[in-house]
């Protein structure tokens, strides 16, 4: 090739519709559930959770231990409200930082009621649905990926396999929150989910026992409020149920058969019982409408689902 027609080439305008590669984020894979793990300027390794239908922070123990400028970003004469930047990422193991709060994270301790979310890993804090807003992700579960796209770009999947999320909004009409509803079919009836890439469960014994997949004790679950729960054991006697399999919480779980979500049918699903005010009452408010419960990476791990926060939209596809 001449060096004429390589500079000509190269100064041609990029094909409508294309994008750049996904930037593939630094994570470890553990129990269905994605830990994105940066790597500072100085080779220091960080551990956040990350969770669609959770919160952001960082762990106080953690800002200090990697000295981060914990600053008071409360108003004079209020509660204070600590809060602490992200460091500098090396560039092969770099996440994106949150679009809200200015980059900065809030600072919590770590007590005895802070979960342990992994029997691999302590990690550092949580990226919730402030660290996803505004971006286009892959959660590529067969292949243990977590992808950010560029804007629009998205899959060509089959109208059946896309589905439209629902978010809270304000009075005036614009995304107030980030947390997304979903709808899914479970034996024959529909119900509004929060997607929830960080529910999660530990297994007692007897759950372990049961469900003979070796599997990680502390792994992907989906919830379901208790008056449901309820109700498909009465109607459902042949539905397995193992008393206070969750360990969290000592609550009751139940084998579904299959579920139907996007335009594909999977199963058999396990639904961790919670108190209906847990959904009715408390994620409700976080909401665009009351929800039943929540979808997570047990339902999720059969499929690479691209979620596109501003388009409201979710892309299923099953490798």
């Amino acid at each position: 090739m001449t060096a004429a027609l390589g500079l000509w080439l190269l100064l041609q305008p990029t094909p409508a519709g294309s994008f750049p590669p996904p930037t593939v984020m630094p994570v470890l894979y553990d129990g269905d559930r994605f830990f994105v793990q940066p790597v500072t300027s100085t080779g220091q390794t960080l551990t956040f959770y990350t969770d669609s239908g959770g919160g952001l922070f960082i762990y106080r123990d953690s800002a200090e231990r990697f000295r981060l400028k914990i600053t008071n970003a409360a108003q004079e004469g209020k509660e204070p409200f600590y809060v602490a930047a992200l460091p500098t990422f090396r560039a092969k193991a770099s996440i994106p930082v949150p679009e809200w709060r200015q980059g900065r994270l809030p600072v919590l301790p770590r007590d005895s009621k802070s979960h342990e979310f992994s029997s691999k890993i302590r990690e550092d804090g949580m990226l919730g649905q402030e660290w996803f807003a505004e971006h286009v992700w892959t959660f590529d579960y067969p292949g243990k990926r977590l992808l950010l796209r560029a804007p629009g770009d998205v899959p060509d999947v089959p109208a059946e396999h896309r589905v439209e999320l629902g978010f809270p909004k304000d009075e005036k009409g614009e995304r107030a929150l980030d947390f997304p509803r979903i709808r899914a079919e479970i034996d024959g009836q529909t119900f509004d989910l929060l997607l929830d890439t960080g529910a999660t469960t530990e297994l007692s014994e007897a759950a372990a026992a049961a469900t003979k997949d070796r599997g990680a004790r502390i792994r992907a679950t989906s919830f379901i409020v208790a008056s449901t729960f309820d109700d498909w054991t009465r109607r459902h006697p042949d539905w397995r149920v193992i008393p206070e399999g969750d360990q969290f919480q000592k609550e009751s779980m139940i084998e579904v058969p299959s579920i139907k979500v996007a335009g594909w049918e999977v199963g058999p699903v396990w639904f961790t019982r919670r108190a209906d005010k847990n959904f009715h009452e408390f994620m409700s408010r976080f909401m665009d409408k009351t929800i039943e419960g929540a979808l997570g990476g047990n339902v999720l791990r059969a499929f690479r689902m691209t979620v596109d926060y501003p388009g409201a939209t979710a892309y299923f596809e099953k490798p």
